[in-house]
């Protein structure tokens, strides 16, 4: 009878034991299967390399041979200018940026008008040239180029580094009055500023401001009577505001108006105010697109956003022109390739403003800007409307479409 209750015992014993491994079999079965079904629903590929799919299935189209070349310049370090901060100790932050070895391009530019200047000089002092039965003065075919002071918003300065040369600035010095002497950003992004041709006394709007790159070079001219800065995020207007007291002493910021109001609605709130506007809209923003995961439009949760990205920027520049007086300017600007976001905005603005508004918009030549600092960027050589700068490894700014606006009516 012991032997039948030990024999029961053992039973008993092993029926628990493969129980027990059965249980933790399937727990581990069931973990496993658990994982997988959690991995099935993470995202398969990051923002990143989306954004770079996309630009590859488009760009490749829009560019053709020069797709190549510019994709391996988006992926790669990103160059940088220096913007002078003309409120610093001048004479100082001037030696330095000159001990570095870096070159204030828009003043180079200076060299290049001179030389267009003076090839037209020659070419008026020959005799008139014979084209089928009219005789064509020679006068009329090269007419010197203005003064660059009338061409661009004075008093601006950017240093950068010659062609080929990767070498990076240092951080920015505060200087006896604790003001830093220069502005790290991509120097393709003070070309819509240039363009803008601020004059004195202008009353200035910059309708997408933040984070203030484009602001501080605004105020550098000394032209501004008034500049209204405004940014619909809060968060971004707080950033703007710190730029601003790091750079420009606070007598200057007195004239600095800072908003977060939404810019769609700047046409009806100071409608034929503004003598220059600024609308550098939010993009794709091409080249953070590819390099960085955070804040990254590609990302799954903001594809509404993304798709929506056209009509924002159209509804910002019908706004930013109902905002300019009569013959005033303003410069639309992204910092993107495509061409979505760039010449079919401004033609659909153009459109729209002649059909709902009665408003004649006239959009500017600035095929000069390609001969000024050529030099020193890459320009796409097939804009229809504007100019794009492309990134490009010698020179590797951008991108950045720029395209002047004058309105008429």
């Amino acid at each position: 009878m012991a032997a039948v209750s030990s024999a029961a015992h053992v039973g008993k014993g092993r029926r628990q034991f493969v129980g027990l491994v059965w249980t933790k079999a399937f727990s581990v079965s069931c973990r496993h299967r658990q994982k997988k079904k959690w991995a099935a629903t993470r995202p398969r590929i990051s923002s990143t390399r989306l954004a770079l799919q996309n630009f590859d299935m488009n760009y490749s189209v829009q560019f053709g041979s020069l797709w190549p070349s510019i994709r391996i310049s988006l992926l790669s370090e990103q160059k940088y200018g220096a913007l002078f901060n003309n409120f610093s100790d001048i004479q100082r932050m001037t030696q330095e940026l000159e001990c570095l070895n870096a070159v204030d391009f828009i003043w180079e530019s200076q060299k290049v008008v001179q030389d267009l200047n003076s090839a037209a000089g020659q070419q008026a002092s020959k005799p008139a040239v014979s084209t089928g039965t009219l005789a064509v003065p020679a006068e009329s075919q090269a007419q010197p180029h203005p003064c660059l002071s009338t061409l661009i918003s004075p008093n601006i300065r950017c240093y950068i580094f010659p062609k080929g040369d990767i070498s990076l600035f240092p951080p920015a010095r505060p200087d006896t009055l604790g003001i830093l002497g220069y502005y790290l950003l991509d120097a393709a992004s003070v070309l819509p500023v240039l363009a803008l041709n601020v004059q004195p006394g202008d009353l200035v709007l910059d309708l997408c401001a933040a984070p203030g790159g484009k602001t501080l070079a605004l105020l550098q001219t000394g032209c501004c009577r008034e500049l209204a800065a405004n940014d619909v995020s809060i968060s971004r207007t707080g950033r703007l505001n710190r730029v601003l007291r790091s750079y420009i002493p606070p007598n200057i910021c007195d004239i600095v108006r800072i908003t977060s109001w939404d810019g769609r609605k700047w046409g009806d709130l100071e409608a034929n105010t503004y003598d220059r506007v600024l609308v550098d809209v939010p993009c794709t923003n091409d080249r953070h697109s590819v390099m960085e995961e955070d804040n990254n439009i590609f990302k799954n949760m903001r594809k509404g956003e993304r798709q929506m990205l056209p009509m924002l920027q159209l509804e910002l520049l019908i706004a930013g022109i109902l905002a300019a007086k009569p013959g005033g300017e303003v410069v639309y600007s992204t910092c993107s390739l495509s061409q979505l976001q760039n010449e079919c905005v401004v033609e659909r603005a153009v459109e729209l403003l002649n059909i709902q508004y009665n408003i004649d918009v006239h959009v500017e030549d600035l095929s000069i800007f390609r001969r000024l600092f050529q030099d020193t960027f890459s320009f796409f050589p097939n804009c229809r409307l504007g100019e794009l700068v492309v990134p490009h490894l010698t020179s590797n700014f951008g991108p950045m479409y720029f395209c002047k606006l004058r309105r008429v009516g």
